[in-house]
């Protein structure tokens, strides 16, 4: 039976936070992985930019209420984090799903919405080098890693900043199809995969852009 990966949207999401790992997850057969698109109401959602320069929507197919079981949640980060920190709908959400997912994972900035609602109390996580301080300030429970290109804590996976959710994606296909797949999906993407989740080429970047939020 397919897993079911569920891909939960907000305003201002980051569109690479999303659809980088989203581009290796469907390159798996639909008898072994489904996507679905939830939000916390169902239809368009609108990602963000650093820029404001205008971004795409994205259709949410479920909103909270009725989104299907789920054995995957993936969330991003984004310029909308912030006002994410503060939707209680959300925050209720991921620790109601979390309970019954196999992984919940997040990429970038995500890591402070998971903190935010106590998901990675006591488990070791990290978050987008750059404005990592807002992840770290949601909670003095979590064992933040400056350096880390992501981090498999288990049941949460979280990575570093935009394209390193490409790198966790793969991670954890590897962990749940096999390696030999995860190795297919990137070389078939004709991505070169960070394969050291220690290895982080970013971390002198660490908080460098964390007033401008």
């Amino acid at each position: 039976m397919a897993l079911t990966l569920g891909a939960i949207l907000y305003e201002g999401f980051e569109l690479l936070d999303m659809f980088g790992p989203l581009e290796m997850f469907t390159a798996l057969p639909p008898d072994q992985l489904k996507v679905v698109m939830v939000a916390e109401k169902s239809g368009p959602v609108t990602a963000g930019s650093m820029s404001n320069a205008p971004c795409p929507s994205v259709i949410a197919d479920y909103d909270f209420e009725s989104a299907p079981p789920l054995d995957i949640i993936l969330l991003p980060g984004g310029v909308g984090t912030i006002p994410a920190l503060e939707n209680d709908n959300l925050l209720n959400f991921l620790k109601t799903r979390a309970v019954d997912a196999q992984i919940t994972a997040s990429v970038c900035s995500g890591s402070a919405i998971l903190a935010r609602a106590g998901l990675l109390d006591g488990r070791r996580a990290t978050s987008n080098k750059m404005f990592f301080s807002l992840a770290s300030s949601q909670s003095d429970k979590v064992e933040w890693a400056e350096r880390a290109r992501w981090v498999d804590a288990g049941d949460f996976v979280t990575s570093s900043g935009v394209s390193a959710g490409i790198d966790m994606a793969l991670a954890i296909i590897a962990r749940l199809f096999g390696q030999s797949v995860a190795d297919q999906i990137a070389e078939g993407a004709e991505y070169s995969w960070h394969r050291n989740a220690d290895e982080d080429p970013f971390v002198d970047q660490l908080n460098k852009l964390s007033n401008s939020l």
